[in-house]
């Protein structure tokens, strides 16, 4: 069984990137946590120096798994940039976006058409009034 980490090195090496390729620094998280968070320097901050992408992690309270979650957010990025695909995010906001878009003339008229037949099925199943 393969950990996450081993899994995320692992994808790092086929990348190419490298620890040293890589600049770390830890900053002050500025969110919800109370005197654990302002105490303590949470928040990382990475670059990879070769493409000048940055990543800024402070999703957890712990410095240790926001510093792997901020190597798996930088991989995703250089991923998408080096492979050309699409990232995950992009796809998400394409996909909102189709769901919102208006409805044809015909598709709405189509719609509108099955709802007044499911009425007519629902008046028809009705009681009758008692008068």
């Amino acid at each position: 069984m393969i950990l996450k980490e081993e899994a995320l090195k692992i994808k790092m090496d086929s990348l190419g990137i490298k620890e040293a390729d890589l600049e770390e620094k830890f900053i002050r998280s500025s969110k919800k946590g109370g005197q654990k968070v302002n105490k303590t320097s949470t928040r990382v901050y990475l670059k990879h120096k070769p493409t000048g992408i940055e990543v800024k992690c402070q999703e957890e309270r712990s410095q240790a798994l926001n510093r792997f979650l901020a190597r798996r957010i930088l991989v995703n990025k250089i991923e998408s940039l080096v492979l050309g695909r699409e990232a995950q995010a992009e796809k998400e906001i394409e996909k909102i976006r189709r769901q919102k878009r208006k409805r044809s003339r015909r598709a709405k008229e189509k719609m509108l058409k099955y709802k007044k037949i499911h009425s007519e099925k629902k008046n028809l199943r009705k009681a009758p009034a008692i008068e």
